[in-house]
């Protein structure tokens, strides 16, 4: 008997033991509950210590954790096996993710800093009502350039990067909506367009930049262009600021047939285990003070219409980060076109690869 029962203690110690160790396990992984909080956050997207003074206001610990496409966040949400509490997905995955039913709808009463917001950021196709989401930074797809390389080219068109002065000068990111949505816009097509004749004359259009084309590269693109590799880049707004706090000679705009204008957005996901935290943090993130510093930090566009007006005029009076409303109002937010679709989006787009090589 004695035996039996030492046998027990022995089995429940171990037991316990373990349970002690999942917990923590789960914790470092970004497992949250209690007063933590877990957020999953492009990389370099957040003053960190925004984070600290979220920690000290509040008493909740932030386990932060960040990831380098929408895919991967995805990806790492439907797998459920690590829990966060708030996510920063941009546009076409927050449809994406509605459709899936991977989102908490939010409680607005719970954030009345949402008040600060712009109303033309509010109430958007890919979430109307803002009932799963708040834009967090928002900006454009265009072409920046240096002036000194460009033998006075401008780029109010796209059409101007088939310039044969171009020649080897381009380079593209890396991105199938960006450059296929650029083939589309250059002749007059929303970039959201499915019809098959507008998408194989796209292509058929892209065929013919090959020859300007340097290169189709991913985050590179920045360290390329600050560096004088190449004349042109067609970028995001947001890495077109940091290419140019890298090299001031460079300039960037929106072509005026229009392009993509992007959101980046606070969720909630299905499986947080911190739900009052998460609107906590949202609602501190939206406080004017909070959002302009974050917008010094990370460079992007803010929606925060409050915090607009703290920062520098630098800063809030450059039209090429902040393009006034006729400019805006050319501009498309990225529909969800369909798994379908978006996968022949794809394929038409590594075929201009293998055509650029």
């Amino acid at each position: 008997m004695k035996q039996l029962v030492r046998t027990f203690a022995i089995v429940f110690v171990a037991a316990f033991a373990l349970m002690i160790l999942a917990s923590y396990l789960n914790k470092s992984q970004g497992y949250s509950g209690g007063n933590t909080l877990t957020i999953y956050n492009w990389g370099d997207y957040i003053d960190p210590d925004l984070l600290k003074e979220f920690e000290q206001e509040t008493g909740i610990k932030v386990i932060y954790q960040t990831f380098d496409s929408n895919e991967a966040m995805l990806t790492k949400i439907e797998q459920g096996g690590t829990t966060f509490d708030v996510a920063i997905p941009s546009e076409y995955a927050i449809s994406k993710m509605k459709e899936e039913n991977l989102l908490i709808p939010l409680d607005h009463s719970k954030l009345p800093n949402l008040s600060n917001i712009d109303s033309r950021f509010m109430d958007l196709s890919f979430d109307e009502g803002n009932k799963y989401s708040i834009p967090y930074f928002w900006g454009t797809v265009g072409i920046v350039y240096n002036p000194e390389l460009v033998d006075g080219l401008t780029f109010e068109s796209w059409n101007d990067l088939w310039d044969p002065r171009l020649k080897n000068q381009i380079l593209l990111l890396d991105g199938a909506r960006e450059v296929m949505g650029m083939g589309l816009n250059s002749l007059g097509y929303s970039l959201n367009d499915t019809n098959e004749d507008h998408l194989q004359e796209a292509l058929k259009k892209l065929s013919t930049l090959t020859p300007n084309v340097r290169a189709i590269v991913g985050d590179e693109i920045k360290m390329l262009l600050a560096n004088e590799e190449a004349a042109v880049g067609l970028v995001w707004s947001g890495d077109a600021s940091e290419i140019m706090d890298e090299n001031d000679k460079l300039d960037y705009v929106v072509p005026e047939e229009g392009s993509n204008l992007w959101f980046d957005n606070m969720v909630i996901p299905k499986t947080a285990s911190n739900i009052e935290g998460a609107h906590q943090f949202i609602n501190f993130m939206l406080d004017p003070d909070h959002a302009a510093r974050n917008t010094e930090y990370v460079g992007y566009s803010t929606p925060n219409a409050e915090a607009l007006k703290l920062l520098p005029e630098d800063i809030s009076e450059d039209e090429r980060f902040y393009p006034d409303e006729t400019l805006t109002g050319k501009l498309e937010v990225y529909n969800n076109l369909g798994k379908k679709m978006l996968s022949h989006y794809n394929d038409l787009f590594l075929e201009f690869k293998m055509h650029s090589k």
